[in-house]
């Protein structure tokens, strides 16, 4: 397995594109293992199911394979990639409808509502209980954003993508996409300041 890391980050997506299309299937893993992560977690912002989101990144790597020999080296597999996916996703909320995760829950015996908990770590009860509550603030931030917002947002943090890798996937200048980040982090900051340590 260490020849098989030395290697991922040695070699570019194109030659690993090119080295799969030669029968090399050691080099769509690679391309699976450098992707997983930032996949699974741009589409579960799309489709808000995490328990779904690993699921149907196995569906998007598939259909990423079986697509391959359409893939043009002069774009980024990156931004192809992203852009399957970003389908793939999208087509899950249309056929399934976007399932709502409320931030509060009815408590006990139907009394009152009682906060959703959210993973963070554990340092101290009121550090935690500070994330916790960071957590939810920013989640549902991010879910009050306007749709072209939030999807920079996603794409950016969540996808790890370049500004360049963004503007290309969705087909926008790259000073537009700078532009609205910027928006979107403003909003967001004014959202979050009680939170923010000074």
């Amino acid at each position: 397995m260490p020849e098989l890391i030395s290697r991922q980050e040695e070699t570019e997506d194109r030659e690993l594109v090119a080295a799969t299309l030669d029968g090399d299937q050691d080099a769509f893993t690679l391309l699976v293992q450098r992707y997983e992560r930032r996949i699974v977690n741009y589409v579960r912002r799309i489709i808000r199911r995490h328990e779904d989101a690993h699921d149907l990144a196995q569906d998007i790597f598939i259909k990423v394979y079986m697509a391959l020999d359409r893939y043009d080296p002069k774009y980024e597999f990156s931004t192809w990639l992203f852009r399957i996916a970003q389908n793939a996703a999208i087509d899950v909320v249309r056929k399934k409808g976007i399932i709502e995760e409320s931030l509060v829950r009815p408590g006990r015996d139907g009394e009152g509502e009682q906060e959703m908990d959210v993973e963070g770590e554990e340092v101290s009860p009121y550090r935690s209980l500070s994330n916790k509550q960071m957590a939810a603030a920013m989640e549902l931030a991010i879910e009050r954003l306007p749709d072209d917002y939030r999807d920079l947002i996603d794409l950016r943090h969540f996808g790890e993508l370049s500004y360049e890798e963004i503007a290309a996937v969705k087909g926008m200048p790259l000073g537009t996409v700078k532009n609205k980040l910027f928006r979107a982090r403003n909003v967001l900051k004014g959202e979050l300041e009680h939170f923010l340590e000074p």
